[in-house]
């Protein structure tokens, strides 16, 4: 019997991606022909739809910028806005700016240091990984003791701003990364394209539906290069996923089960006791768009599950999931949503405990529960399908088997589940946000639209917003895809 996927073939597939095939740990057992033939058939490419899914080298990556200019210059005045703009060899390092210093931007700038952190969270399939071709050169925060972090980081020589705007100023950069809250995104963005930067935006990319159509008008119109934070499109094992569900290998999917578990009881502890010192911090612009409204230590240290300035779990961490699920299925929006949930143990407005049903075009139910009393199993996304069964976490893939004569399968005690031994088991050896870096850099040397560019990233918080809407309302959301409108 053949293999789902042979290891010479796997090698072959992932050299592709520039890092080779040691970044994997892969198991491989028999499946039928039938199966082994669609993926033969449907797994050359990434995602046909998606040129930059795949970031493959190209004559253009090789180009230096006085070879580029030269022949561009041949083809008239029509390319004179071109190569007057950034444009960048191959050897050239891209000179970036980092806009909000918090956690997750410190962890984004640690991948473009020479000494990458060689492990993120704590997790040791979260190895990080290098990204070279670029150098953080300036960063930008309201909060002073981030601020200084941040730059202490990098070493001597970085520059600081409290204004973001100033930073935008400075000509000698050539790109942003914004890992700012949730509510400045949408601004911060539109200034950084403005100003003729590319960008690197977190996800969630924006902070209600009608922010969405805006950012994708000005980043289309302005012809930067922005990448968002939805780098489960550039981590390699979900990249297979795709793979294996577009070779129809699963049957018919009805059903996708989706969950994340992150205990916050640590954390809520931690800010009971901070005393910020507010001499330090411009509360004010910090607000932004904002109402108006005095200093909370909580709001400040958890802005995520405040409706001011965040949309809670939903677009936090199902955001992640719902983007994958809507890339897999080739399904860039539900059609209605329902959502409830409560906040049990926390102090915040966002529940701490939420369940929320989405329902899509094309005949299937997503499903997320999410909690934050426990982190027992993390996050995963299982995809139910009629011939097999696949369930992708940032750990591990894995890809069950359905067995026709049986209604159900028998119980294995080692997996402690209903399931066979898995036909093909893959894990992860490193976090993707490197991955999903090197693209963005990539791209902007090759000026190609990126994997995760602003449209999915739209499309990802967009699905959050409904399952929100259904929340707050406790009504079923609807949307209506002809009208572009959110029906409650």
């Amino acid at each position: 019997m053949p293999t789902l996927y042979s290891r010479t073939a796997l090698r072959e597939r992932w050299s592709a991606y520039g890092d080779g095939f040691g970044s994997m740990k892969v198991t491989t057992s028999t499946v039928s022909s039938n199966v082994h033939r669609k993926l033969s058939q449907h797994c050359r490419r990434v995602n046909s739809k998606e040129e930059w899914s795949r970031p493959m080298k190209t004559q253009d990556q090789k180009k230096t910028r006085r070879s580029f200019i030269t022949q561009t210059a041949k083809y008239g005045a029509g390319f004179a806005a071109l190569a007057s703009s950034n444009i960048l060899g191959a050897n050239d390092r891209i000179r970036i700016g980092v806009i909000g210093t918090g956690g997750r931007a410190r962890q984004l700038m640690g991948y473009l240091l020479p000494e990458a952190q060689e492990i993120w969270a704590g997790l040791p399939q979260f190895k990080t990984v290098h990204v070279s071709g670029a150098q953080v050169v300036a960063v930008a925060d309201v909060f002073e003791p981030h601020l200084d972090r941040a730059a202490a980081m990098v070493g001597p020589g970085t520059t600081k701003f409290h204004d973001y705007r100033k930073l935008l100023d400075q000509k000698d950069i050539d790109a942003v990364m914004v890992a700012s809250p949730d509510h400045w995104h949408k601004q911060m963005l539109v200034d950084a394209v403005e100003a003729g930067k590319d960008v690197y935006l977190e996800k969630p990319v924006t902070h209600s539906i009608e922010e969405g159509p805006e950012e994708i008008s000005a980043v289309e119109k302005s012809g930067r290069i922005v990448q968002t934070g939805t780098q489960h499109r550039s981590w390699k094992h979900y990249i297979q996923g795709k793979e294996i569900v577009d070779s129809a290998a699963l049957g018919e999917v009805r059903l996708v089960e989706s969950y994340w578990f992150l205990n916050a009881s640590r954390v809520k502890e931690m800010v009971r006791y901070q005393k910020t010192d507010l001499s330090k911090l411009d509360w004010k612009a910090w607000l932004g768009s904002a109402p108006a409204q005095p200093f909370s230590e909580m709001k400040f240290r958890m802005w995520r599950y405040f409706w001011d300035f965040g949309g809670g779990s939903l677009t936090d961490l199902m955001s992640h999931a719902i983007d994958s699920i809507q890339w897999y299925m080739d399904s860039p929006t539900p059609s209605s949503a329902i959502a409830t949930g409560h906040s049990y143990d926390f102090e915040w407005e966002c529940p701490d405990t939420v369940s929320c049903t989405l329902e899509y075009p094309k005949r299937f139910l997503v499903s997320y529960i999410g909690n934050h009393v426990t982190g027992m199993d993390f996050g995963s996304i299982v995809f139910r399908g009629s011939k097999a069964t696949l369930e992708i976490s940032r750990a591990a893939l894995a890809f069950y088997e359905e067995d026709p004569n049986q209604g159900f399968p028998i119980y294995t005690s080692r997996s402690q589940r209903w399931r066979p031994e898995p036909k093909v088991y893959v894990e992860s050896d490193y976090e993707g946000t490197s991955d999903n870096l090197r693209i963005w850099l990539e791209c902007i040397r090759s000026r190609k639209t990126p994997n995760a560019n602003i449209r999915v990233g739209v499309e990802a918080a967009r699905a959050a917003h409904i399952g929100n809407a259904a929340l707050l309302s406790g009504r079923k959301a609807s949307w209506d895809e002809q009208q572009q409108k959110l029906l409650v």
